[in-house]
């Protein structure tokens, strides 16, 4: 079996995706700063996040800190095709291909050197292939693991690449403050600023144990790893996920109901678009509360049917939020997060029955599914009064 050496997982990474693709479809835009999304951002240019705006900004700041910004709407449609034919470079590139969203994925080029070149190499080539056939800036880091790759790309954007060699690893990461660590977001990187710890470097000369005492058993072991540059993960092709989540840290200051509700409505939006490129359906959402004493509340719902519909989670959503709000106003808010979760395949039919149906129901029902879509289009399930609407799973032929 080839075991991969040195530098050879890439992090590909378009650069302001949704505002990359509006700039590409309509020349007015080029070199302008654009705002997707008027009542919250769900992405900004390189020329509007210059002004400061973000993504999950609400819209009203966003045109306050620019004002010249053209405003546009989010056209998901575009922002799909253009994934796909991302996507189909990377492919033609390695068949070793990760996605993590609908504008990056981890690509494993170890056993093509022979073949393609080295990975710089073969980076360069993708940049240029997806500049000229797809009209897109991307930003590409090359490294030995995961996350070293993420960190790269991170640094050389935009419309950059940038290769972090393996005898140099540690001299790359360590200068770097302790944000690039992932999993360290604005109240990780307070108790570590409050300890005198401001970079990877300081993290890495404590010892595991002392990580613990200060961020708990999870957090302490994932960053006393990560400043080390130990990420034993390869890249996983074909791996289907159980749920997809987001999650936004807001620090310690205190925010509107109007200003939690644009992070929730953005975090949706984002998650939605990944289930959708993903082809799944979401029967459950769940709702995850981090308050100032670092303690957590999880809140969940299950929808009545299987969906990918962003205004169905939004709704269900906004409910669980509406009952924890006491909770937030006694307790403060550092952290939402937002998981799609019991995903399915999109293509699979379902079949509902009425709580209690019987045997000759389900026959009945079962056999006006055979003369539909063929006999091997059924997985039948017996399941007499079990659950409120019960649901037999059918196969396509």
């Amino acid at each position: 079996m080839f075991v991969s050496v040195g530098e050879h997982i890439l992090h590909a990474d378009l650069d302001s995706f949704y505002a990359s693709v509006e700039q590409r479809d309509n020349p007015r835009l080029r070199g302008r700063p654009v705002i997707v999304g008027a009542g919250v951002v769900l992405a900004a240019s390189y020329e509007a996040k210059a002004f400061g705006v973000r993504s999950a900004m609400g819209g009203r700041q966003a045109r306050q800190l620019c004002p010249q910004a053209i405003v546009v709407p989010c056209r998901f449609e575009a922002y799909a095709e253009a994934s796909k034919a991302v996507f189909a470079v990377f492919a033609d590139v390695t068949p070793i291909v990760e996605g993590i969203s609908i504008d990056e994925a981890f690509l494993d080029v170890g056993g093509l050197r022979h073949v393609s070149g080295s990975p710089v190499e073969i980076a360069v080539r993708l940049r240029r292939d997806v500049r000229e056939k797809v009209g897109l800036p991307i930003t590409v880091g090359v490294a030995r693991t995961k996350f070293l790759a993420k960190v790269a790309s991170g640094i050389a954007k935009p419309d950059g690449l940038l290769l972090v060699p393996t005898e140099g690893e540690l001299a790359f990461l360590h200068p770097l403050p302790v944000q690039k660590l992932w999993g360290v977001g604005a109240i990780t990187a307070a108790k570590l600023h409050e300890r005198g710890i401001t970079t990877v470097g300081e993290v890495a000369e404590l010892e595991e144990r002392s990580l613990i005492a200060m961020l708990g058993p999870g957090s302490g072991r994932h960053l006393h790893a990560l400043a080390h540059n130990r990420d034993p993960r390869p890249v996983q092709v074909g791996r289907r996920r159980r749920s997809i989540g987001a999650q936004r840290a807001l620090g310690r200051r205190v925010m509107s109901e109007q200003d939690i509700d644009a992070t929730l409505v953005a975090l949706v939006d984002r998650v939605a678009r990944r289930l959708r490129t993903a082809r799944r359906l979401c029967r459950t959402v769940v709702l995850r509360l981090r308050f100032d004493d670092f303690s957590r509340a999880t809140r969940s719902h299950t929808l009545p049917r299987p969906t990918t519909d962003t205004d169905a989670f939004v709704s269900a959503l906004r409910a669980l939020m509406a009952a924890a709000m006491p909770m937030i106003d006694r307790m403060g808010l550092t952290l939402i997060g937002v998981t799609l979760a019991n995903l399915d395949n999109v293509g699979a039919v379902q079949l509902e029955l009425p709580f209690g149906a019987d045997a000759r129901v389900i026959d009945g029902a079962v056999d006006s599914i055979r003369d539909r879509f063929g006999t091997k289009a059924i997985t039948r399930a017996v399941l007499l009064g079990r659950d409120p609407g019960m649901t037999v799973p059918l196969l396509p032929d």
